[in-house]
Order: C-alpha cells, then sequence, then structure tokens
C-alpha cells in the first residue's frame, strides 16, 4: 500500500501529521479497504503463519526516530495483514460469523477523528443522547417493552458481568459497600446458567466475588436447552442447603448449538423465587428484528436484564454490546460513583452513562450503530437475517439429504452443527472424534473458509456459522464441497466404508 512518493516522515519533532498529507494517505488507506471489502477472498480466510512468525519480523523496540508513512503502510501489508485470521472474509464460518459494514467502518473512521470521551453527558452531549436514541431505536426493532433503558458496552462478556452485579445489588447483600469476604451474616450466593451457557457467565461469578462454585449449571434437554423444571428444584435445593440463589441467565442463541431457553418457563421460576433474570441474546435476539422470528425473545419481556450484540449480526464493527435493563436504577446503584471532579450543574437532568458500568472512558459506539441501522433500514436488515437463515437451513438440507453426514442439533437460526458419520458407523463408534478433527484441520487448511467446532456430549462437532454479509450461496456451497472432498481424501466415503462392512 504505497501512500505517496513522499517518503517523508509522519511529523517532526512537534505536531502532527498536516491535514494535506493526512487527507493524501487517508484517501490511499480507504482506497486500500474499499479493494479489501470488494475482494476480501484473495487473503485465506484462516491466517497461516506459525507461531511467533509475526512477532520475529517485527523490531524488538520502537523507532529511535520518526517513520514515513510509506514505510508504516508496506509493513502492515507485508508484516499484519499475512498474519491476519479474516472476519470480514465471506468464508469465515466459525464462531458467529460478524461482519464489519461499510457503513459502520465510516462510523468507526468518524469515532476515531472525533475521539470524543462518552462518560459524562457534558463531555460529549450528542454522544450520550444519540445512544440513548440509537438504542431506542433498537429496542423498538426487537418489540422489547419501552420499561427496557439502554447502554452500549463493548461485549456481551461486560455487559452480563454488569448484569450479575445488578442482581447482587438487588439482593440487598450490601457488597458494595461491605464486599463478600469474611463475613458471617452472609450466605454463599448462587447464580443459575445452563450447562450450554456462555463461559462469560463463569467469569463474571469470578470477578464479582462469588468464584465458579457459585455458578450451578443446569442441565440441558435433548434440544440443549435449559430444563426449567431442572432449575426449579435446584434452587429449592440451595436454598435448603444454606445458599442463597440471587439470579439466573438464560440463554437465547447459545455458543455451541444457538440454542433458544424457555424463556417464559424461566421466567416464571425467576418470579416465583426473586431471582434476577438475565438473558444472552447476544448472537440470537438480533433475529427478533424479523416478525416470524419474533418469537425467539418470548418471555425476554419478564426479563430484568438482556444484551444483544450489535457486532454479532447486525453488521456492525466489533465491538458493540446493547444491553438493555428493567431496573435501570439497580444497575446504576451497583456502579455510580462520582468524585467532585466528574460532577455536573446538570444534575439528573441528563445521563452520564458512566453510571451503569465499571468504566470511566467510554468510546462513541452509537455513532457506528446509528449510521448502519440508518444505512440498511427495518427492510434491508430483515432481508440480510432472512437470507442467513435461508442459507444455514440449505446447508442443513444438505447434510440431512447426506447418508454420510448428521446433523448434531436442531437449526433454529444460521448455525449448523454437525458431523461427518460415513454410512454403516456407528454413532458411538470411537473413531469419530478424531475422523472429525482431521476434516475440520483439513478443511480449514484449504484457505478457502474457517470453521470452528463444539463438544456436544462427548461428540466432536463440526460448527457452520453464517452471519456475514458478503456471504452468498457460492461460498456455502463451496464449503460444502470442501467438506466432502476432505472426507473423500480422508478415505472416509461410502466405498471405503463398504470395505469396512
Amino acid at each position: 500500500m504505497s501512500g505517496s512518493s513522499d517518503s517523508s516522515p509522519v511529523a517532526g519533532p512537534l505536531g502532527d501529521l498536516d491535514p494535506d498529507t493526512f487527507r493524501r494517505y487517508g484517501h490511499h488507506v480507504v482506497d486500500w479497504i474499499a479493494d479489501f471489502l470488494r475482494h476480501p477472498e484473495r487473503f485465506p480466510v484462516l491466517a497461516r503463519v506459525k507461531p511467533g512468525d509475526v512477532r520475529e519480523a517485527l523490531p524488538l523496540a520502537a523507532p529511535r526516530d520518526p517513520e514515513s508513512l510509506d514505510a508504516i503502510l508496506a509493513d502492515f501489508e507485508r508484516v499484519i495483514v499475512p498474519g491476519l485470521t479474516h472476519w470480514n472474509h465471506p468464508g469465515f464460518f466459525a464462531y458467529f460469523a460478524i461482519t464489519g459494514s461499510a457503513p459502520g467502518i465510516l462510523g468507526e473512521l468518524l469515532c476515531a477523528a472525533l475521539n470524543v470521551n462518552a462518560m459524562l453527558w457534558r463531555t460529549s452531549p450528542a454522544a450520550t443522547e444519540l445512544e440513548e436514541v440509537v438504542l431506542d431505536w433498537l429496542r423498538r426493532l426487537l418489540a422489547l417493552p419501552p420499561g427496557f433503558r439502554g447502554v452500549i458496552y463493548d461485549t456481551a462478556s461486560i455487559s452480563s458481568l454488569c448484569a450479575l452485579a445488578a442482581a447482587r445489588e438487588a439482593a440487598g447483600v450490601d457488597a458494595r459497600e461491605a464486599g463478600l469476604a469474611g463475613r458471617s451474616d452472609l450466605p454463599r450466593l448462587r447464580v443459575y446458567a445452563s450447562d450450554q451457557a456462555h463461559s462469560s457467565i463463569e467469569k463474571a461469578a469470578i470477578i464479582l466475588g462469588l468464584g465458579q462454585a457459585g455458578v450451578r449449571k443446569i442441565p440441558a434437554d435433548a434440544e440443549f436447552r435449559m430444563d426449567a423444571e431442572a432449575l426449579a428444584r435446584a434452587v429449592a435445593e440451595d436454598r435448603a442447603g444454606g445458599w442463597r440463589p440471587i439470579a439466573v441467565s438464560a440463554t437465547v442463541g447459545t455458543t455451541a448449538t444457538t440454542s433458544v431457553d424457555p424463556v417464559p418457563a424461566i421466567a416464571e421460576v425467576a418470579t416465583r423465587e426473586g431471582l434476577w433474570l438475565h438473558v444472552d441474546a447476544a448472537y440470537g435476539g438480533a433475529a427478533a428484528i424479523l416478525p416470524e422470528y419474533r418469537h425467539v425473545l418470548a418471555g425476554c419481556e419478564r426479563a430484568d436484564s438482556i444484551v444483544v450484540n450489535p457486532h454479532k449480526w447486525l453488521f456492525t464493527p466489533i465491538d458493540c454490546s446493547a444491553f438493555f435493563c428493567r431496573r435501570p436504577e439497580i444497575l446504576k446503584q451497583a456502579f455510580s460513583l462520582v468524585p467532585t471532579f466528574l460532577q455536573t450543574p446538570e444534575g439528573s437532568a441528563v445521563e452520564n452513562f458512566m453510571d451503569y458500568g465499571p468504566q470511566l472512558g467510554r468510546r462513541f459506539r452509537a455513532l457506528k450503530l446509528w449510521m448502519v441501522l440508518r444505512a440498511y433500514g427495518r427492510t434491508g436488515l430483515e432481508a440480510r437475517l432472512r437470507e442467513h437463515i435461508r442459507l444455514g437451513q440449505l446447508f442443513a438440507g444438505w447434510v440431512d439429504g447426506d447418508p454420510d453426514w448428521e446433523r448434531l442439533a436442531p437449526v433454529p437460526f444460521s448455525t449448523v452443527v454437525f458431523r461427518l458419520r460415513p454410512h454403516g458407523w456407528d454413532t458411538a463408534d470411537p473413531r469419530l472424534n478424531p475422523l472429525n478433527e482431521r476434516l475440520l484441520e483439513g478443511v480449514n487448511a484449504s484457505g478457502e473458509v474457517f470453521l470452528s467446532h463444539a463438544v456436544l456430549a462427548g461428540r466432536y462437532a463440526l460448527r457452520l456459522a453464517v452471519g456475514n454479509i458478503r456471504t452468498e450461496e457460492q461460498h456455502v456451497a463451496r464449503a460444502w464441497e470442501i467438506l466432502r472432498g476432505e472426507a473423500l481424501r480422508l478415505g472416509a466415503t461410502a466405498p471405503v466404508v463398504a470395505e469396512d462392512d
């Protein structure tokens, strides 16, 4: 990426890059981005470097003297780009395929240029008020009740941490002032989550002083959904055993299988037992924008908090996590701490988002979400979500129709969990796990697609998640072709199996 024939350093001993030079290099950077977005397939989706390659290609120390942007951008292409796994690649099917869409990228550019801190209303009034407005737009798109108030965090891990901090505050145990350690007046606190829940729930418990022992995992049913009756039994057992239950976390779109917990039934238990109900809808919640998928958030109107990540399936560059709370005063009570230098004359007439989480400094994340929602509109978002769901269902149909493959979980959205099980092999055959591990390694080595895995009841499974805005049917079809080709190369096709039979 050559910006100019001018190889002068970025800046002298004082001051910044002059605006004309910035404009010249800025044009070249935007041109590079535009070319990348037009043809991301020219790069292998999964980085092909070995551990240490990038580090060894870089100097041990920062340069003594200023270097030119030509040299810096050249090293970006030479060293950095080959060491990247390209999440914006249409063949990225691992984890949850996310998208940095063009409107969102422009929003990030403007956010970086403005460089505002959205901690107080006063520190950038537009940042605070746009966050309020755009989250209310999203709330309406998701058909959540007007009683929910929103705040943007970086990721769902922090959103869930804040939810459990609010739950601890709501329990009235005075953890904010007195802490938890060494207190003889306080029983052990317990939160509940499915055995399919995201690990962030346990991490939050570690941070909040509950410990991993403070998280009781509730078994899931045959479709990997939390068993609400088992939850009720667990709460009763814990109360009898001296624990203090305070919260339950349900999931809409679990990490491994994207299953949807029975939130209405869980809400019944939470209400009866006085538990804070948090819903992790980081992935699956976005589907509720579609009228025909509104049911995935059924029961969430009774939740105390819910998280949906626009950076997962709403085409917003990472990071952007939308947290909605029905009891925002409890959330504020858990976190608000205002030293004199942060006190402002606006008082209660304005919202200061620093009061609703652990961070003081806050990025202007609302700007990129606002640009994405405006650029695509409801109809554009609906069309793209529907297409991803169609592609996921299409792939699931191919798996179901091939006797050498099997699907291991339902497909409520656009993620398919499956494995190679050659025709005639028993479902418990011990060769299946290592076979599928080798299969995944071979498929990902192609450079054309990247899939991830899960382990379900001891079975090694492959995951294909459709969610990138640039993924088309041809890319899903190519993934299927590569999978079948790799299975053939491993000798796991019907003729080979027939000889074993």
